[in-house]
């Protein structure tokens, strides 16, 4: 008899979703490399679901050079004309302009923080933010703390970085967690967070 697992009900139905909420989501990154990773991944999803953005990742992987922004940061005219033939990712002219953009932008910022992870953890002084939500309903798409975020990144120069997708980066890469309370992952990074304490 299989054993009922309780989960945030939006990564239900999906292996892919499944694996990326219960290994994933909510555990707090320190890694630039992730970082610039959630960035160009959730900059690709405006306007599209997660889960056509997590299919696609591996291709992503491929096509930006494992995630390396200073790769990232030299693509040419005709990298540019090359990844919009890939039909591997999303071909927005736009969204892949602004990665390259942000690859840029990305390495000013950890030139003046001494790494993307100090910056955005600067926000809360390196502490989670662990929320209880009950329902899904009740969870925001965006905060004061992503509106603050989004803000300074595009003083900074980056595009497609608006409150929503921000805040998404931030439930991503545990600065928030955003699990529901009857969701195992809840329990599991709550205990784990205060073990690191």
């Amino acid at each position: 008899m299989k054993i009922k697992v309780n989960r945030c009900p939006w990564c239900e139905g999906d292996e892919l979703y499944i694996k990326y909420h219960d290994k994933e989501w909510g555990v707090p990154v320190h890694d630039d490399r992730k970082h610039f990773e959630f960035l160009i991944l959730e900059s690709a999803q405006a306007g599209l679901s997660w889960l056509t953005i997590l299919r696609k990742r591996e291709n992503y992987r491929k096509a930006f050079d494992g995630f390396d922004p200073k790769k990232v940061a030299r693509f040419n005219k005709k990298k540019i004309e090359k990844l919009l033939k890939d039909p591997g990712i999303i071909r927005n002219q736009r969204k892949i302009e602004a990665s390259i953009n942000n690859a840029k932008r990305f390495l000013e910022v950890q030139n003046e923080f001494g790494g993307f992870d100090n910056y955005i953890w600067g926000f809360t002084n390196l502490k989670p933010k662990i929320n209880s939500w009950k329902k899904i309903s009740q969870i925001p798409a965006t905060t004061k703390l992503s509106d603050k975020i989004s803000v300074d990144l595009k003083k900074r120069g980056f595009k497609f970085v608006g409150s929503t997708t921000i805040y998404a980066h931030l439930q991503a890469v545990g600065v928030v967690n955003d699990h529901i309370v009857s969701c195992f992952r809840y329990k599991e990074l709550k205990a784990k967070l205060k073990i690191m304490d």
